[in-house]
């Protein structure tokens, strides 16, 4: 099963991310134009809240060119509404920016390629927008999706999960997150890099992968940048696309966004399709977005929320999917009351209780006083010892590697090609091993999870007594537990280390929001020599997250809104010089 590097990795062009070109499609020119047209004319009956319409109708009626460090999707859609630029001009600025800091410069590796059909997209976009109007809020708004969330082939993208081993496969269509962001008018500017399998490979370091190498954060030289969304956490932290989409298993949405002074929306199990995500585990994977502001998540969510029969777990959700835009309110922490579970955070060996982290969150406390909310403190989970004193076969794990391997095993075999020949978890093994060059450089050779979860036999007593176990940790002795104990609306803790994890095990939301920086005095800790990716460090950020029950997202978004208008903490610091791209969309229109 051994490969060359040749064979999967062709001379790269003047703007190809990856280590290899682009999928090439016969289309070309006004044939693909045309086909994108009649692609986006299909999707003409997608339906838009009436409330996302009014949010939208306040846009300023003479917009500015917004500063893409920032913009969001509101004053991106009035620019366009007001004919200021076009999203043709919006895919040549990310394009730029990107080129700028992605494999130049600061080399921040997060984004693994990008989509050599968005212009062509971008074009019918515009040209729908003028003859029939926009479809949606996110009509013609250029979007970074993670590379686990499959894409059609004849696109030009690949779907890979940062490994090589799915270099050029053939997927058999769209995610179900996919085909709404289409379906609403949105373009998939590109893929994002991620930790390879998101983060269940080894004890590499997160944000790499094979074919997308090392991510590192943009608020400080070489910063770990968390994952396993971690270019979308660093491409959304810089604007290198207006909006991102992550996934989340255990921290993968919240962290990142920690960690690159984002806001993170890791929605409810069940709100989101899985349906064409490369997975890890069906009992807790979930797709969200990874935005700038909440508003912006708030549209998204709006938008890629919703039952799809690919996927049966959301044929549970509310009968109806809300327009998480009407939750963004100033006043919604009024009368509400918060818990404090304080003993994860202070047992957590993986912050080491940091005290940075700790004067921010105590102001946080006293800002969420301010803005109304009673501050229960401590509300701890009875089950925080199961959580933070866990073995390496703990009940979490045991159910990751029964899922992974079954679920990963179908994915190769649901594929309608893949060239590198891999059909199985135990092919993989073996593709790696026998490409190490591709597969397993200097720091980054172990495999051991990869070979823990193909020793599984399948869903066995073990693993529905594992499962049972992580209901009781995460509902029945945790979340639920303390929620109903102290009679209160949601649970809050810095974004770091175990908090995700109650929510993660019983498939709960999460919402995570920035909180502060590390000051310019901390010791800077190297996470790897090899490597040279650091955390903490000067300046990185950190975030704060709210968490609750099933499906109680539109209040945690609420709550996480007002803290956010309040403090505006994303504006107080913004990345290192060298890793902010200077194009703007002066820079492109005309050109």
């Amino acid at each position: 099963m051994s490969v060359s590097k040749s064979q999967l990795t062709p001379e790269p062009e003047p703007r190809s991310w990856p280590r290899e070109k682009p999928r090439r499609t016969a289309l070309t020119g006004y044939a693909l134009l045309v086909v994108a047209g009649a692609f986006l004319y299909l999707y003409t009956s997608c339906g838009i809240p009436v409330s996302l319409v009014a949010w939208r109708s306040e846009a300023p009626s003479k917009p500015a060119f917004p500063d893409l460090y920032e913009a969001s999707v509101q004053e991106l859609q009035a620019g366009l509404d007001s004919g200021l630029f076009a999203s043709v001009d919006l895919v040549k600025a990310y394009f730029a920016r990107i080129e700028e800091v992605n494999l130049q410069g600061p080399e921040l590796r997060a984004v693994i390629e990008l989509n050599p059909s968005a212009l062509a997209q971008a074009a019918a976009a515009d040209e729908e927008r003028k003859v029939s109007g926009k479809r949606s809020a996110l009509h013609g708004i250029p979007i970074l999706v993670k590379d686990n969330i499959a894409t059609v082939a004849s696109e030009g993208m690949n779907t890979t999960a940062g490994s090589f081993s799915l270099l050029r496969s053939v997927v058999p269509e769209d995610a179900g997150v996919v085909k709404r962001l289409r379906k609403a008018g949105a373009i998939i500017l590109g893929k994002t890099n991620l930790s390879q399998w998101s983060g269940f490979r080894g004890t590499t370091l997160s944000g790499w992968s094979g074919r997308g190498g090392q991510t590192t954060g943009a608020y400080f030289p070489k910063a770990a940048p968390c994952g396993s969304s971690s270019g979308s956490g660093v491409a959304a932290s810089i604007g290198l696309a207006a909006v991102t989409l992550g996934s989340e298993t255990d921290g993968s949405i919240t962290c990142p966004s920690s960690n690159n002074n984002a806001v993170g929306i890791k929605p409810t199990l069940g709100w989101t399709s899985r349906a064409g995500v490369i997975p890890l585990s069906i009992h807790q994977d979930t797709i969200g977005p990874i935005t700038r502001t909440l508003a912006d998540a708030a549209v998204v969510l709006s938008y890629i929320a919703g039952r799809d029969p690919n996927d049966n777990y959301t044929l549970a959700q509310p009968p109806v999917v809300p327009d998480f835009t009407q939750a963004l309110d100033k006043d919604a922490l009024r009368g509400k009351r918060l818990g404090v579970p304080r003993r994860v955070f202070l047992n957590d060996t993986i912050t080491g209780n940091d005290p940075a982290v700790n004067v921010a969150f105590e102001a946080a406390l006293s800002t969420l006083r301010e803005l109304g909310a009673t501050i229960v403190d401590p509300a701890n989970l009875p089950s925080v010892d199961g959580l933070v004193n866990r073995t390496n076969e703990h009940t979490e794990i045991i159910v990751m590697n029964t899922d992974f391997k079954i679920q990963l095993d179908a994915w190769f075999q649901s594929l309608v090609e893949n060239p590198s020949g891999v059909t199985s978890l135990a092919d993989l093994i073996a593709f790696n091993d026998a490409n190490p060059t591709l597969e397993k450089p200097e720091g980054y050779e172990d495999q051991s999870q990869l070979i823990n979860a193909q020793k599984t036999t399948g869903y066995d007593a073990r693993f529905f007594d594992a499962l049972a176990a992580n209901w009781d940790l995460g509902s029945t002795n945790g979340i639920d537990y303390v929620l109903n104990e102290y009679n209160l609306d949601a649970l809050i803790l810095p974004a770091l280390g175990f908090a995700s994890t109650p929510a993660a095990v019983v498939g709960y939301p999460i919402v995570t929001v920035p909180l502060g920086f590390y000051p310019d005095d901390v010791q800077q800790v190297i996470k790897r020599a090899n490597a040279g990716t650091v955390y903490p460090a000067p300046g990185i950020p950190f975030g704060l997250s709210f968490f609750g029950t099933a499906f109680s997202d539109f209040d945690l978004i609420g709550f996480a809104f007002a803290y956010e208008q309040k403090t505006k903490t994303r504006l107080q610091r913004r990345a290192y010089p060298a890793a902010i791209p200077k194009t703007q969309l002066v820079d492109v229109i005309g050109r």
